[in-house]
């Protein structure tokens, strides 16, 4: 019989009026890696940040390995064992990757921090997670997404914790790292760590979790051994209902559609070369290849955020050498972008709802020079329909959502100031199955509408499901553009390593 690491008895949390946990209930042994599932808003959130010493219970009992316990403070849950890799990165961006790691509790010597011993130390973590090619000394701001989600992993590890919790710790890695990581899960689990793993993609569920828990409106409704039950039986504990088909039928651009954005010539060096695209008017328009090829400069070019752009860009059929994303956001313009990482790009979390809503539209929702409340209200109560977005009231912290409904208020955001071109960075990182479904069928509304959409996605299947061509890029140029039939995993894997789907290397185009 396993050891019961983590018992969780009848935990209840509210928030301004919303009750996010009500008596949940969880068991986690020793030596399991057991998944945590649930649509945005289940409560899966708050429930790891009881288990952190982040969040205070209003009731409810927590034991570690029959031991009551009191987790007023994450550094008590630290001294309990138990570490926490949170969806949200909680990096300090100045600082050296090694100092991140040891932000909480660096090796010292005679009192003071010990450097050499830091980055000695770290080196050695980010090799057990084969990622070697990360310095210790390297500072966390030149870092992309992916480098920085295994930075935060490694600062878990770095406590050697008894259980080990992961909030979609993989949604920002590549397809080897995530490898890496699973085969690091593997050896944790034998040598007797728990594993609480949060995630919404299916397939990895069902590669790690020896037991799943389903979440539902706070409360824990099901239990079972990894593998039991089918993608729709567990969708279905999820949400409460049956799903319908997950992506809505392509439809593609009338044949009268003119180009949104015209691109010849593209460069930035050494990201992006000679880079030629057209998206038309009510298109979808996938970007594929594996992460770091350039697909989020790409997207910064387009949106101006980017310096010393090379090329041309045309905006339905306006040459433009002014782009900068005041003047992209503009009605004359009207191109909104949502960017990789919303903590930090898409959001200003201590702010309300209502103003991170509202922060990109202020001038339409000016009367004589003053924002008016009545205006912004009205807005944000119709974006908050449209979209679902469950809040208890707009005046809340925008921090205190969950993080699919963080994403939403993002989408709400641009949304408001009715973008005719849409450019997405990678938008349903972190986001449950139904909150996904309800984005694929709203884009496909606003490219019924006319609204152009590039959409990088690091999802294949996502890829196959809404875009009416995909391109793929590689070394920072696009190597293949995918259409119709050709828009298949086996073409897009092929076409990311630039080799033909029959197995040889491509030209780059």
């Amino acid at each position: 019989m396993p050891q019961t690491l983590l018992q969780l008895q009848d935990i209840s949390k509210r928030y301004a009026g919303v009750r996010a946990l009500d008596g949940a209930d969880l068991t986690c042994h020793a030596g399991e890696i057991h998944a945590v599932l649930g649509e945005n808003g289940a409560g899966k959130s708050t429930l790891i940040k009881v288990i952190a010493g982040v969040v205070q219970p209003d009731a409810g009992r927590i034991l570690m390995e029959g031991v009551e316990l009191r987790l007023a403070s994450p550094n008590v849950a630290r001294d309990h064992g138990i570490a926490c890799v949170f969806q949200e990165l909680s990096l300090v961006p100045d600082l050296s990757v090694a100092e991140n790691i040891f932000l909480s509790r660096p090796p010292r010597r005679r009192g003071l921090i010990d450097a050499k011993a830091q980055q000695a130390q770290a080196a050695a973590l980010l090799a057990m997670l084969g990622c070697g090619d990360i310095h210790p000394r390297e500072r966390v701001r030149d870092l992309p997404l992916s480098r920085r989600q295994l930075i935060e992993i490694a600062k878990a590890l770095s406590l050697q914790p008894r259980l080990l919790i992961l909030d979609e710790a993989t949604s920002a890695l590549s397809s080897e790292d995530v490898e890496r990581l699973y085969t690091l899960l593997f050896q944790l689990r034998a040598r007797g760590v728990g594993i609480l793993f949060i995630s919404h993609r299916m397939h990895e569920v069902k590669a790690l979790a020896d037991t799943c828990s389903v979440f539902r409106s706070g409360r824990r409704v099901d239990s079972f051994v990894g593998g039991s039950r089918s993608d729709a039986q567990v969708v279905q504990l999820m949400i409460g209902r049956d799903v319908a088909k997950t992506y809505p039928p392509k439809t593609g651009p009338a044949p009268w559609a003119q180009p949104a954005i015209s691109v010849q010539g593209l460069g930035w060096p050494p990201a992006l070369h000679d880079i030629s695209l057209e998206i038309k008017a009510g298109e979808i328009v996938g970007l594929g290849g594996l992460d770091g090829q350039g697909q989020r400069e790409l997207l910064l070019a387009l949106f101006g955020v980017l310096k010393g752009v090379q090329g041309k860009v045309q905006v339905f059929g306006q040459l433009r050498r002014d782009l900068a994303p005041h003047v992209c956001k503009g009605p004359e313009l009207g191109i909104a972008l949502i960017p990789e990482d919303r903590k930090t790009e898409g959001l200003i979390l201590p702010m309300s709802i209502r103003e991170n809503m509202s922060l990109a539209n202020l001038p339409a929702l000016t009367r004589l020079g003053m924002l008016s409340a009545a205006a912004e209200s009205s807005a944000v109560a119709r974006m908050v329909e449209q979209l679902r977005i469950k809040i208890g009231d707009a005046q809340d912290p925008v921090q205190t959502l969950s993080g699919g409904n963080q994403q939403k208020v993002v989408i709400a955001k641009w949304l408001m100031a009715q973008p005719r071109v849409l450019l997405l960075n990678d938008p349903t990182r972190g986001i449950d199955v139904a909150t996904k479904q309800e984005l694929y069928a709203l884009l496909r509304e606003l490219a019924a509408r006319g609204v152009a959409v590039l959409l990088y996605s690091t999802d294949y299947e996502e890829l196959i499901g809404l875009a009416d061509r995909v391109l793929i890029m590689y070394e920072g140029r696009i190597a293949r553009t995918l259409a119709g039939g050709d828009i298949s995993e086996h073409a897009i894997v092929a076409s990311s390593l630039n080799v033909s789907p029959g197995g040889r290397e491509a030209a780059t185009v």
